[in-house]
């Protein structure tokens, strides 16, 4: 072997001793601490909802509408909007011609229908004696049998229909029939008013009977439940608790949703109309496996968790179940205790090392930052001169 030969070999082993020595790329990021931030599971509670909106309404029996029996005119009305009212008050007195005439003439129909009977009796009564002397027909005595039937059944029947009219004069004085305020009023005195809903005269209502109507989609229609605890929400106020009291058999097929109503735990001031927010618990998982939502990786159908296993990333595919929108209930996959990653898993490859740091460091760490930043900028900030005047203020 020649000199060149020897050396070309001792160059070529010095080469692979060299790069036996140095670690592949793969070696290198393997090595590569992650900073992650780390939340333990924990066992509690967790209750779903149906969220939906609704309006503040009355109660059945706690709305009363006053509208005119016929038409009319208003002669009284003594309660302005917002004004108290108690259970027999007046509170609109009408005047309506047309009862008034209709009234006299059912009486009129029943003096009549008395003289026709006190005449059908006495005919009677002769035909009668007639047949039973022997003078009289067998059919003049049924024809007055038949008048005085028919006499007597008109008389029945004028005597229903004063009953009727003076049913309907009685409606000309309207009183109120419960506690409450009055919310609306349409009219005032000597307005000429029509009857029926289509011109509505005063609304009255019961503040402490106030509900909520709402809609619940067709998803969750099956998960409500009468007696289903819930809370309404007016605008960033505290909720106030309440109760469901009813909901639809049918689903409304326009709105594929079903009507639900709800009562306040305790009398709400909230005037009549107000929108709401609705949170309807649907189910309630107790001593479950919780974690927070950010600790969760959706990766098409399935659900993933990256724990914490000393200083390494453990993969885990996991079971979860119900959500508050917080956190995940976990079925299967972690146990309470062990340490789920929140923040920097994203990307992250199984068994990785990490460096572990516990949920709400990280506002601390920002807090110190900024303190460092406004110390460092007072340092830079040039000291006032013995005038208290920054130097080369005042020079031009």
């Amino acid at each position: 072997m020649t000199t060149t030969s020897r050396f070309v070999l001792v160059a070529i082993a010095l080469a692979a001793l060299a790069a036996c020595g140095r670690s592949s790329p793969e070696e290198v990021e393997t090595a590569a601490v992650v900073p992650v931030t780390v939340e333990a599971a924990a066992t509690g509670t967790l209750r779903s909802a149906a969220h939906v909106s609704g309006f503040v309404e009355p109660a059945p029996g706690a709305d009363f509408v006053v509208t005119a029996p016929a038409s009319a005119r208003i002669v009284e009305m003594p309660k302005a909007e917002g004004d108290v009212v108690r259970t027999g008050d007046l509170l609109v007195r009408f005047e309506i011609p047309s009862l008034a005439a209709d009234t006299a003439s059912k009486r009129a129909e029943i003096d009549r229908a008395n003289a026709r009977l006190q005449n059908a009796r006495s005919g009677q009564a002769r035909a009668k004696d007639l047949f039973d002397r022997g003078v009289g027909a067998r059919k003049d005595l049924e024809d007055a049998d038949r008048e005085l039937a028919d006499a007597e059944a008109a008389l029945g029947e004028a005597k229903a229909n004063l009953t009727a009219s003076s049913t309907l004069e009685g409606r000309a004085v309207v009183r109120a029939t419960f506690d409450g305020l009055v919310a609306k009023r349409s009219h005032n005195p000597g307005d000429l008013v029509e009857p029926g809903s289509p011109d509505p005269i005063l609304r009255v209502l019961d503040p402490r009977r106030l509900e909520v109507a709402a809609e619940v989609q067709f998803a969750d229609v099956a998960n409500v439940k009468p007696g289903a605890a819930a809370r309404i929400r007016v605008g960033t106020a505290d909720p106030l608790p309440a109760k469901v009291v009813s909901l639809a058999a049918a689903v409304d097929p326009a709105t594929g949703a079903a009507p639900v109503r709800l009562r306040f735990d305790r009398p709400a001031r909230l005037p009549a109309g107000t929108p709401v927010q609705v949170e309807i618990e649907t189910e309630v998982h107790e001593n479950v496996v919780l974690v927070p939502v950010a600790a969760v990786i959706r990766e098409g159908g399935e659900a993933v968790v990256f724990v914490a296993a000393g200083d390494k990333a453990e993969r885990r595919a996991v079971e979860a179940g119900l959500t508050d929108g917080e956190h995940v209930e976990i079925t299967k996959g972690v146990k309470a205790g062990e340490l789920v990653i929140t923040k920097g898993m994203n990307g992250l490859p199984d068994d990785t090392k990490i460096s572990t740091e516990p949920a709400g460091k990280e506002g601390e760490k920002d807090k110190e930052k900024d303190k460092d930043q406004d110390k460092d900028k007072a340092k830079e900030k040039p000291a006032p001169d013995e005038k208290g005047k920054a130097p080369g203020a005042g020079r031009k």
